[in-house]
């Protein structure tokens, strides 16, 4: 379903702090932005805003950089970060599409990158529209530094199914792959928005970690 847009977005984050409104400007000194070395960490995808928020505010010493291609998602997103308990200084918000993130950011300047419940596009002509497809997994792996890793969660089990095989096809090395990660004892899990609707559905939670293949 396409998001309507809010007229109210344009001007809210055009005054919030949090919200980089030249993210070109800031490739490979990211750093600046946030006035310390601390490293970057960076979802592509954000949705609402729920799981970086409360990533950021559990480890203050990460940047973090919240990555959504339309205004209207950014703008709820900032919403629900200004109205936390404890809204984190270490997080900012930008609206770009994902498929340029080598333009905004410098080769190796990103320590992980976070991919959570992305669009499946599951009809095949639509591959490569999927965010784990062979072209995305290229430019992140620019981006990210050596070792530097991909934390992927989808409910959608022909997404995982394919992305395993892309991971595979472009020399990826993967761990603490999970079908259900609800059961699979891994602690300190934050669900976003979708995770928690999804549960709630009785759905199971699929989960791994890539690792940058780059040499």
């Amino acid at each position: 379903m396409r998001l309507r847009r809010d007229n109210r977005a344009a001007g809210y984050l055009a005054q919030d702090e949090k919200v980089v409104s030249n993210p070109e400007s800031f490739k490979g000194r990211w750093n600046e932005c946030f006035g310390n070395d601390n490293p970057i960490h960076v979802e592509f995808g954000c949705g609402k805003g729920g799981f970086i928020t409360e990533l950021a505010r559990r480890n203050p010493d990460i940047n973090y950089v919240a990555v959504e291609r339309a205004e209207t998602v950014v703008y709820k997103a900032c919403k629900k970060a200004n109205a936390a308990e404890e809204v984190p200084s270490n997080l900012r918000f930008l609206f770009f599409d994902v498929n340029n993130c080598k333009e905004i950011f410098e080769e190796g300047e990103v320590g992980r990158i976070y991919l959570n419940f992305s669009d499946p596009w599951p009809k095949k002509r639509h591959a490569n529209r999927r965010l784990t497809y062979r072209s995305f997994l290229e430019k992140y792996s620019f981006v990210l530094a050596k070792e530097g890793e991909i934390h992927f969660k989808t409910d959608n089990k022909g997404l995982f199914a394919s992305s395993i095989e892309e991971f595979s096809l472009c020399g990826w090395l993967m761990k603490n792959v999970t079908l259900d990660l609800h059961n699979s004892g891994m602690e300190d899990n934050i669900m976003t928005e979708y995770e928690k609707k999804f549960s709630e559905m009785g759905f199971t939670i699929n989960r791994l970690e890539a690792v940058n293949p780059k040499k």
